[in-house]
């Protein structure tokens, strides 16, 4: 009896402390409803007990809203199910035809296998110059001096359409508007310096880009623009472009270096293994080319016989830790692409959604029409997908076995672990938190079509997430 009486004590005194948190939270959710800064937008917030699954906090839960890039933590955890915490992409080096008296008589292959860190410096092993010197090596160490042939490299793994439907011309010129390709490099992004005019209004200089990228060129358009404007740069170009436009403004007080998306990064991969291999004594007779551009040409494509080189990627969790902390779309797509292939699907966005979306569904119970998205990364303004559904994916992490290495890949805002979200006109929130009482909490909060500034709607969601504290 005494026992039976102390569990109702239990239950009771945590009903009671649920219903304190939930009276809190929608109070200061109410205040962010009818804050003049939502006069003519769309909020929504759901809490969950991290543990129960207990709604704690639901308003317009089920209203479909763009998450903006709080879906990176949907295709994150979507890739720790799928592909696992140490899953690694390939990238091998290889060659046709026969090596004679140190002359290749047939093409260098280096085939891309999805891998988005390739060139990257966030790794100490994928770093441009570290693999670079290791296919040169390779080269040089199978006995070859001369390539009768060419440097190819093959992209064609993902197809060639890189860039998510939904996503809008002034992003993807830019680097977080770079492409998912199978053969990427240098994050697909490169650096552009600008020297202002002497005066605000007048045309600023080009002066130099970091890597070189001699087959593009840059049509610059930027103006110099007013002290403390910063940068107002935006670049428009299109995969597999030659001339990209950069237009807006370069505060006259400015000294930062733009960053770019590079239009045909297989290209730049393959001009730069070719460049090294000269620089270490070998020639190279034929051309730097990929396969999409021989295939485009109605050429045939070179399959290697002989493999000297097979590079592997850093793991899933450390490609998204860096996809977390610091929003890159880039490897969100590539991951989601990879989902696909993983899948037993074609290697495209949308058969990477409608793998994810049938994958969570069945594992997680929520309905696959609470997710319309054309992405991985958020950054398609017309994706939508319900607060309810990405706290119940979120929840779902909490007994996996990688929890940890997704939990920490979370940045930490407004001192909670929380991936954030932000497109035009609207932000979100996504993550976890523990009350003052030890529940474990899991939410989602988003805001669409807001008026005025980021920065003060930010503060205004803040207030509405210290109530979970």
């Amino acid at each position: 009896m005494k026992h039976t009486l102390l569990l109702l004590f239990v239950a009771f005194s945590q009903l009671l402390v649920a219903q304190t948190l939930q009276k809190k939270i929608a109070v200061a959710y109410s205040v962010l409803e009818n804050d003049p800064q939502l006069k003519y937008g769309l909020s929504s917030l759901t809490v969950l007990n991290a543990e129960t699954g207990e709604v704690i906090f639901s308003k317009s839960g089920s209203v479909g809203l763009a998450p903006a890039s709080t879906l990176k933590t949907v295709t994150s955890i979507a890739a720790f199910n799928i592909l696992g915490k140490d899953y690694v992409w390939e990238t091998t080096l290889g060659y046709n035809g026969a090596v004679e008296n140190g002359t290749l008589k047939g093409d260098l292959i280096l085939t891309g296998g999805g891998d988005p860190t390739l060139g990257s410096d966030r790794y100490a092993q994928s770093k441009a110059e570290v693999l670079l010197t290791r296919w040169v090596t390779a080269i040089t160490q199978a006995g070859i001096k001369r390539v009768e042939g060419r440097v190819v490299v093959e992209d064609l793994l993902f197809g060639t359409q890189t860039i998510p439907q939904g996503w809008i011309w002034q992003d993807i010129g830019n680097y977080y508007g770079a492409g998912a390709t199978s053969a990427s490099w240098r994050e697909n992004e490169f650096g552009v310096r600008f020297k202002a005019g002497a005066k605000v209004g007048e045309p600023t200089q080009l002066t130099s880009t970091q890597p070189n990228i001699s087959n593009v060129k840059i049509l610059n358009e930027v103006s110099t623009g007013r002290p403390g404007s910063g940068d107002n740069v935006y670049a428009y170009s299109s995969p597999y472009s030659d001339i990209i436009y950069v237009r807006g403004t370069y505060g006259i007080d400015l000294n930062k270096t733009i960053m770019l998306s590079i239009p045909d990064p297989a290209s730049l991969l393959a001009e730069e293994l070719k460049g090294k291999l000269t620089a270490a004594g070998v020639t190279v007779a034929g051309v730097a080319t990929t396969t999409r551009k021989l295939s485009a040409e109605g050429k045939a494509i070179p399959a290697p016989s002989k493999i000297l080189n097979t590079y592997s990627s850093p793991t899933l969790s450390q490609v998204i830790y860096w996809l977390n902390q610091k929003s890159l779309n880039l490897y969100a797509e590539n991951i989601l692409k990879t989902i696909a292939l993983k899948q037993g699907r074609k290697a495209s966005f949308q058969e990477g959604v409608e793998a994810v979306k049938l994958y969570l569904s069945k594992k997680t119970g929520v309905d696959e029409a609470s997710m319309s998205i054309l992405d991985g990364s958020g950054l398609s303004p017309e994706n939508r997908i319900t607060t309810m559904t990405l706290a119940r994916i979120l929840r779902s992490a909490r007994n996996e076995p990688w929890y940890n290495s997704f939990y920490e890949s979370l940045p930490s805002n407004n001192n909670m672990k929380m991936k954030s979200g932000s497109i035009r006109n609207a932000l979100c929130y996504a993550g976890y938190e523990k009350s003052s009482a030890g529940i474990p909490l899991t939410f989602s909060i988003i805001t669409n079509n807001y008026e005025g500034s980021t920065s003060a709607i930010k503060q205004k969601i803040f207030k509405v997430l210290d109530s979970l504290k």
